[in-house]
């Protein structure tokens, strides 16, 4: 799960982050959660952290401080100056043990290629700022990294889109990413219902197991369909 989340987020990079014992990546988006550093092996933190610094120099970013770094990362980086934001539970299920929740009427999802309109929906809940959007979008067409990327938009009948998704198939996991709903649309089960499609999008390819990153106004939603918390990200503004 974790080589998978790290291939992802690889697939944002413009430069070579992923080499050695400091993995980074830089997309040129400014928003925090497309540049950062997603792991520390075998390291001195006070070194890694002046280098990562430098690499990500100019863009907001964040340190994924997870289970697959030393341990005791955090705290070092914290008594170094770096800023804890955010703690996001890594979830998982078997994909055959997952709750089918209703698909909410008048809402159909289905994979989109329409990335002038998939980005910009999805940019307007996860606090990417309208300048950024057109970094985002060119960032998109040219995403290439191990794995294979899906993106679903549920539709209202009139077209709109109201929610998406984007399922990423890598190490035999799918993880889910962009995972929202319109603000004048939530509370209807869309969000849901947008994991339910994934979820039937890994059955459909023969995917066992399900991942993502939650944030704490998610948790409920994922738990209701089964994941369950395996581990856990600290997430450090430095």
């Amino acid at each position: 799960m974790l080589a998978a989340h790290r291939a992802y987020l690889l697939g944002w990079d413009v430069g070579s982050g992923a080499a050695g014992d400091l993995v980074t990546y830089r997309s040129e988006v400014p928003h925090a959660s497309l540049n950062g550093v997603l792991r520390l092996s075998g390291r001195d933190p006070r070194d890694a952290l002046a280098e990562a610094r430098d690499r990500l120099d100019g863009l907001p970013r964040i340190w994924w401080a997870g289970p697959d770094s030393d341990a005791g990362t955090a705290d070092a980086l914290v008594s170094l100056g770096a800023v804890r934001v955010a703690r996001m539970p890594i979830m998982a299920v078997a994909v055959e043990e997952t709750a089918t929740p209703p698909t909410p009427a008048g809402l159909r999802v289905e994979e989109t290629t329409d990335l002038e309109e998939f980005v910009p929906a999805y940019a307007r809940v996860s606090g990417v700022v309208p300048d950024g959007v057109a970094a985002v979008l060119e960032r998109e067409k040219a995403f290439a990294a191990d794995g294979t990327v899906v993106r679903l938009a549920g539709r209202l009948d009139d077209g709109r889109v109201a929610g998406t998704a984007v399922a990423w198939f890598s190490r035999e996991v799918l993880t889910l990413y962009f995972v929202g709903t319109q603000p004048e649309h939530r509370r209807r089960g869309i969000g849901a219902a947008m994991t339910a499609a994934a979820l039937d999008l890994a059955r459909a390819r023969g995917v066992r197991t399900a991942a993502l990153t939650s944030t704490p106004a998610g948790e409920s939603l994922y738990r209701r369909i089964g994941f369950r918390p395996v581990g856990a990200f600290e997430l450090l503004s430095f």
